[in-house]
């Protein structure tokens, strides 16, 4: 202590450097996910300010190159900076304590893959500010149009190097302390769903990133040594990029709700009052719904010209991975099935999440069948889609899980008739928003323009509408967790009873049956 003191290190012990250096996996945890809400309100202003735009038809506030760049930069910081880090500080806070290790197994290494993150993110946030604007091209990142753009699309490309070499980091991080690192007793299938769907959404993302770095650093070369892997004047294919971009964005979305699946899996039986129903099932579905998506990527390319035998193979193939994601679902209703059920704010959140993901779902088998998807894709119904999927998909399950393990993370209880006032809000404006849009694309409304005809007026201002009060609902989730870290009650010990351990049993209806399950390894 003393040759601390002549250095002045104990001066800021809890200043802001011991945040900068810090390699305790809870503070790298918390890290993640204020970065994570910080970059969430941000793209979500920008697409409050798409809402705006549509609000009625004709062009109110902003150019069709400014309204592009809107479209473009929320994909991409929704993706990178807001779901994605938001699961790794899930992942960083609890696959530790769930499986009884001190930390995880590269700590210095986990510190170095976080502050990777907001340098990638200023790159992002600054590129609105550079000669022509951010990226107007997509947050897919299309050539021809991405070959042609300013130093803001060069910006975006290392952004989006720096996110992966993060985002491989914490994953070589996360499966070496999973494999290496579990309290005795705690066998693979002893884990935590949590800790299964992380550990296979590790190996995906080590499996993919590298495919996304491979892509981009071709695009940079066509921008700049004149390669011509994309430039059809040069003897390049503009469609080979959405076939390497795809092979790892198909994937990619699975990376983004796989650890979704495994939040629900902890917080249904927790509030049920079981044991997870099909616990074997539900990791081979996680495992098997991992490798298929490494097969349907050209889904999205339906338009672009495949021969017939590859539209059907990518058809069939995308309807065969909607076979685990239902095992998950049906087991997650045969958990609550008879359950004693409560509803408090996480098991809100899960159910919401049960319900509106699997429509997600249901649209998506509607996109896989390749004439349907050829007249909509593109559309408003796409849109829709993939918001029903990622945002009561990965944020409705992001909400949950910071509401079930806020009171382990702080020692407080949050505030219960807050809570469920965000569910509700966010609920019903998140479907007041988003279920129009399945007309707009029925009936023909292409995605990203800020004009259309007038006959799709009315609903999208109820759309602009539900997206106003969407957005002003996460304003209220900042309050509650702001008050929650801030003070208030004491959380109880076990605040959820069961939470945390399966040291309960539950009567069946039978008076002579108990479900038991074997005690937690402390």
């Amino acid at each position: 202590m003393e040759a601390a003191h002549e250095h002045g290190h104990d001066h800021h012990p809890s200043g802001i450097m011991r945040w900068v250096t810090t390699t305790n996996h809870k503070d790298i945890g918390t890290l993640y996910l204020w970065f994570s809400f910080f970059m969430f309100l941000f793209a979500g202003s920008l697409a409050m300010m798409i809402r705006a735009e549509l609000f009625q038809p004709g062009l109110q506030l902003f150019q069709p190159q400014v309204f592009n760049q809107l479209t473009t930069m929320h994909g991409l910081i929704m993706v990178f900076g807001a779901i994605m880090p938001a699961f790794v500080g899930f992942a960083n806070w609890q696959v530790p304590l769930m499986i009884g290790a001190p930390d995880m197994a590269f700590p210095r290494m986990n510190n170095w893959s976080f502050w990777l993150l907001p340098v990638a993110g200023i790159l992002l946030l600054s590129s609105f500010f550079m000669p022509g604007g951010a990226v107007a091209g997509g947050w897919t990142m299309y050539p021809p149009l991405f070959i042609q753009g300013g130093i803001s699309y060069d910006m975006t490309i290392l952004a989006v190097h720096i996110l992966g070499i993060s985002s491989i980091m914490g994953s070589i991080n996360i499966i070496t302390t999973i494999l290496n690192m579990r309290a005795p007793g705690m066998t693979m299938m002893k884990m935590p769903l949590f800790v299964w769907t992380w550990f296979i959404t590790a190996y995906l993302l080590i499996a993919v990133m590298p495919v996304l770095a491979g892509a981009v650093t071709m695009l940079l070369t066509d921008r700049h040594f004149d390669t011509h892997f994309f430039s059809a004047a040069g003897g390049g294919d503009p469609v080979m990029f959405q076939h390497v971009f795809w092979f790892f964005g198909h994937p990619e979305v699975y990376i983004m709700i796989l650890p979704a699946f495994g939040i629900i899996s902890q917080i249904i039986p927790t509030f049920a009052r079981k044991p997870l129903f099909g616990y074997a099932s539900m990791v081979y579905a996680t495992a098997s719904i991992a490798i298929l998506s490494f097969v349907v990527w050209a889904h999205h390319m339906y338009s672009v010209g495949l021969p017939t035998p590859a539209q059907l193979f990518f058809m069939y193939s995308t309807m065969l991975i909607s076979v685990p994601t239902g095992v998950k679902v049906f087991n997650w209703i045969a958990t609550m099935w008879r359950g004693s059920m409560t509803f408090e704010t996480p098991m809100l959140f899960a159910i919401g999440f049960v319900c509106l993901f699997t429509l997600g779902g249901f649209s998506g088998l509607v996109l896989a069948i390749t004439p349907v998807d050829i007249q909509l894709q593109d559309t408003y119904y796409v849109v829709a889609h993939f918001h029903y999927v990622l945002v009561s998909g990965s944020l409705f399950s992001i909400f949950a899980g910071v509401y079930y393990w806020l009171p382990k993370w702080t020692g407080h209880m949050y505030d219960e008739t807050l809570g469920k006032w965000h569910f509700w809000l966010s609920v019903i404006g998140f479907n007041i928003t988003f279920f129009p849009q399945h007309f707009l694309g029925l009936a023909g409304m292409p995605r990203r323009i800020p004009d259309y005809a007038l006959q799709f007026a009315n609903f999208n201002m109820i759309s602009s509408i539900g997206g106003f009060m969407f957005g002003a609902t996460q304003l209220l989730f900042l309050y509650i967790v702001i008050k929650c870290i801030r003070g208030g009650v004491k959380a109880a010990d076990k605040p959820w009873e069961g939470a945390d351990s399966l040291e309960w049993t539950v009567p069946s209806p039978a008076p002579y049956h108990t479900f038991e399950t074997a005690p937690v390894v402390k």
